[in-house]
């Protein structure tokens, strides 16, 4: 689905600057850093701008932050030909960190279980960094 349908899907109007960040996510298909998300949108990026967009984007369940440490932040898109509930599909699967060439990769296939809290406790968020090297850096 390219850029332009998705932001129709969810009822989002269509910007240069969430369409530049929608395709700099499309085209590498694995989480991205603000800089690398920079880097392919050339001329649509401004600071701010990518800010407000990547929030609206996120709320929207478009994409999902993937926070490895207080210096490292990616973004991942979520997959928009699935069912659409993407506030859960955000936290449903974990991600891996690459501590040698500093990649981030979505592991779809590692499912986040479901946790019974205390009473009185209540689940915002889940997120299940895995740190070790990749297959290319582990050969």
């Amino acid at each position: 689905m390219d850029a332009t349908s998705i932001l129709k899907l969810h009822d989002l109007k269509k910007t240069p600057g969430r369409i530049a960040i929608i395709k700099a996510l499309q085209v590498t298909a694995k989480p991205l850093s603000e800089n690398e998300i920079k880097l392919e949108m050339a001329e649509n990026y401004d600071r701010i701008t990518f800010y407000r967009n990547i929030q609206t984007l996120s709320t929207a369940g478009i994409i999902h932050k993937i926070v490895v440490d207080n210096t490292m932040v990616r973004y991942g898109l979520n997959c928009c030909e699935a069912k659409h509930d993407h506030h859960v599909h955000k936290n449903e699967h974990a991600h891996f960190y690459c501590e040698s060439c500093q990649s981030v990769v979505c592991m779809e296939q590692i499912r986040i279980p479901q946790f019974n809290l205390p009473e009185g406790y209540k689940s915002i968020d889940c997120d299940i960094i895995i740190r070790g090297k990749c297959e290319k850096c582990n050969h």
